[in-house]
């Protein structure tokens, strides 16, 4: 290839200046709006599915896929030999994009699908953002192909894989905006209406882009052209696409495992997402921040804690969250370094950002999708973890490396086994110091050091429940039912969510329709029931949140009681004598169930319907927060007769709720006061502490309840949660600054 003269090239620089500029400017633009629209989508749809943490999930394999389609469309357009027409072209999709805006949610399926919400879903998102989405997506790599053409390395340009630092970070300072600072200060409509007036905008700046090009482009035109690319071989494309589903599916794993106990909500979303951004800028950086050497090491350090912790429930939540974190982090960045270190020459850029699409399209798919179909418990995570670590060097294994590592293996296995019996302090130090020791003989050995990371992982997540168990799972989680030993009724059956008790029932005929738990004698809820009974002979109740169904066990014959449950899986559970007797077998009264999110069930209900609603539902650990804004309070207050009583359980380990929920209740005329119920029941499983407020429409219709029980003015030190506005994250400073 015959250079152009130095003349050439300096005059080519100083006309691809300002271009140049605005190339970077684009990328960034076109990355912050791609990850803008995530959550800000997802936050909107999540009310519509009962607050689960599968809606991010969902949306996040969504949103892959679209970014698939948008690398797809990029590396097709490439064929177009005028770079005029490329940019004709991808400036009209732009614009035909632009005409699904504003940005909302669709209605044109109608409401969610209970029994396929993922499908619903997909859907919704693809009407309602997917053209724009995947128009955006396609932006980034098109301009680093355009640039390499217009500024190739072999005439003193820049390296057109820069401009992907500045894609992600763009990415990354996105997603760090959005829990930041565009949720808590804007609501939702005008985020929306700011994202739209933001894609019009930046359609301007591609505008303007292809035209400041053409100078560049008729001079560029007259140097030498890139030299052709080598073709990739299909072996080299597989291990991109291997590293690129390992770290994807991290992404969901990890997102899921750490917002299944807390609440599903915008600022831990992003967390995972954006470490996962972090990780590409670090990795393709000319000179790493965070060498590969370093990030194997805290990788061999942290991997195998997160997967031992998978049978330390009682660890502190910050504990886990530092783990989890941290190995998906360093994890993400190994695989990362392997991909900048087989990236190809600019000429087969498209290829490779289409293979990395492909990749984490995979990734997310098999986490979304096929894991809740194959597996009954949450297996995909610990697996996909151990398998990532087979990106590490494997070194030379030796038969007394194989040794080494069957006696780590065997020690990290009896440490999985033994930490439950511990503290939880006890417990993280033994773990720490074995993975230390693992990490120091098995650095540089990744085929073993994968392979026991696996077994750790599975062997740990086989332990969090001792004795005999069943394991069922669904868009909405996974539940299991486990029989315990306790002090007092002998065996129980629980339903656990999670990692989160949700009802249990004694075995012995004599005490099975004795409630427990949540529901014991002494608790707010069975205080409360039994005033609303004795004022009422034939009490009408309304229960949000099935469970075990423990509270039928408190009607009467002539009572009333109606469930509403989002999850059809509770509702079979529940429903089956031989897994609880609650529903259909201890209940006097007539008891129904109605399928589907609360609120949007609750708004069919006529008015004056209930004298007392109960408001007890959970995602694991975690109250869908759309059931505590000022507006779900309203419906409430609605549908309760004019003396009648709206209880709100809230009950949360690491969230502190009841200063939302009350100043919410305030705000839609109601009158709170609240209650922390402490108890000295000597198991869990027999009767448990309660944090609860007690709604109704004026003071007057509390003060039968007043009387009766330790309800205390409700203290109002938060601001008000509406569907607009929702602060989860201080929430859990909350909980931090004034545990329990």
């Amino acid at each position: 290839m015959v250079l152009a003269s130095g003349v050439q090239q300096e005059e080519f620089r100083a006309t691809a200046a300002a271009p140049s500029a605005l190339y970077a400017v684009a990328v960034f633009a076109s990355a912050g709006l791609v990850f803008l629209v995530e959550p800000m989508v997802a936050r909107m749809v999540l009310p519509r599915l009962g607050g689960s943490s599968a809606v991010w999930n969902t949306s996040l394999a969504f949103f892959q896929a679209a970014l698939l389609a948008g690398y797809a469309y990029a590396h097709v357009l490439q064929r177009l030999t005028s770079l005029k027409a490329q940019m004709a072209a991808h400036i009209a999709v732009l614009a035909l994009a632009a005409l699904t805006l504003p940005l909302r949610i669709s209605e044109v399926f109608g409401p969610p699908s209970i029994e396929h919400p993922a499908f619903w879903l997909l859907g919704v998102l693809l009407v309602s953002v997917g053209p724009a989405f995947a128009a955006l997506s396609a932006t980034a790599p098109l301009l680093q192909a355009w640039y390499a053409r217009l500024a190739p390395a072999a005439m003193g340009g820049a390296d057109p894989y820069r401009l992907y630092a500045a894609s992600n970070l763009g990415s990354l300072l996105a997603l760090v905006a959005y829990p930041v600072l565009v949720e808590p200060l804007m609501r939702l409509k005008l985020q929306a209406g700011a994202w739209s007036i933001g894609y019009g905008l930046f359609v301007v700046i591609v505008f303007a882009l292809a035209a400041l090009s053409r100078r560049t482009r008729g001079q560029a035109q007259a140097l030498a052209p890139l030299a052709e690319a080598p073709p990739v071989a299909l072996a080299e494309r597989l291990v991109w696409i291997g590293l690129s589903a390992a770290t994807s599916s991290l992404l969901l794993g990890v997102t899921a495992h750490i917002t299944q106990d807390v609440a599903s909500a915008p600022f831990l979303w992003v967390i995972p997402l954006a470490l996962y951004l972090l990780s590409f800028v670090i990795a393709f950086q000319a000179r790493p921040l965070i060498p590969p050497a370093i990030a194997l090491w805290f990788q061999a350090l942290l991997a195998p804690v997160a997967a031992a912790l998978y049978s330390l429930l009682q660890a502190p939540w910050l504990y886990q969250l530092a783990a989890n974190l941290g190995a998906f982090f360093f994890t993400a960045l190994v695989c990362h370094h392997a991909l900048a270190h087989r990236r190809p020459a600019p000429g087969r850029l498209t290829d490779f950002y289409l293979s990395m699409s492909l990749g984490g399209v995979i990734g997310g798919a098999f986490n979304a999708f096929v894991a809740p179909v194959i597996f009954n418990a949450v297996w995909e995570y610990p697996i996909v973890l151990g398998l990532a670590c087979l990106a590490r060097p494997w070194g030379r294994g030796r038969l007394d490396h194989w040794g080494v590592g069957a006696l780590v293996s065997a020690v990290l296995t009896i440490a999985a086994l033994l930490v439950p019996q511990m503290t939880s302090l006890n417990g993280i130090i033994i773990l720490l110091t074995v993975a230390g020791g693992m990490t120091f003989l098995l650095r540089g050995r990744g085929l073993i050091y994968g392979v026991l990371v696996l077994a750790l992982g599975v062997a740990s997540y086989d332990q969090l429940f001792k004795g005999k168990r069943e394991t069922f799972r669904s868009f909405f989680g996974e539940v299991q039912l486990v029989r315990v030993p306790t002090p007092v009724y002998g065996v129980v059956k629980i339903m656990v969510h999670g990692s989160t008790l949700h009802g249990a029932q004694a075995q012995r005929p004599e005490q099975r329709c004795i409630p427990t738990t949540y529901y014991g004698p002494g608790t707010p809820i069975a205080t409360t029931i039994r005033t609303v009974q004795a004022l009422h002979p034939a009490m009408r109740m309304g229960a949000v949140g099935l469970g075990t169904g423990t509270v039928a066990a408190f009607t009467r014959p002539a009572d009333t009681l109606q469930f509403f449950e989002i999850d059809p899986l509770i509702v079979r559970i529940a429903s089956d004598p031989s897994n609880f007797s609650f529903v259909n077998g201890c209940a006097k009264g007539r008891v129904s169930v109605t399928l589907g999110d609360a609120r949007q069930s609750l708004e069919k209900v006529a008015d004056h319907s209930y004298d007392l609603l109960l408001v007890d539902a959970f995602s694991s650990d975690s109250v869908p927060t759309h059931l505590l804004t000022a507006e779900a309070m309203r419906t409430y207050l609605r549908v309760i007769k004019p003396d009648g009583v709206v209880l709100l359980h809230l009950s949360n380990r690491n969230l502190e709720l009841e200063g939302p929920a009350a100043a919410s209740v305030r705000l839609a005329g109601g009158a709170p006061v609240q209650q922390d119920y402490f108890t000295s029941a000597p198991s869990v499983y027999v009767e448990s502490g309660a944090q609860a407020i007690l709604v109704g429409r004026d003071r007057k219709s509390l003060r039968p309840f007043i009387a009766r029980s330790d309800w205390e003015p409700a203290v109002i030190e938060a601001r008000p949660w509406t569907d607009d506005y929702v602060n989860v994250f201080g929430a859990l400073i909350a909980r931090i600054t004034h545990p329990r």
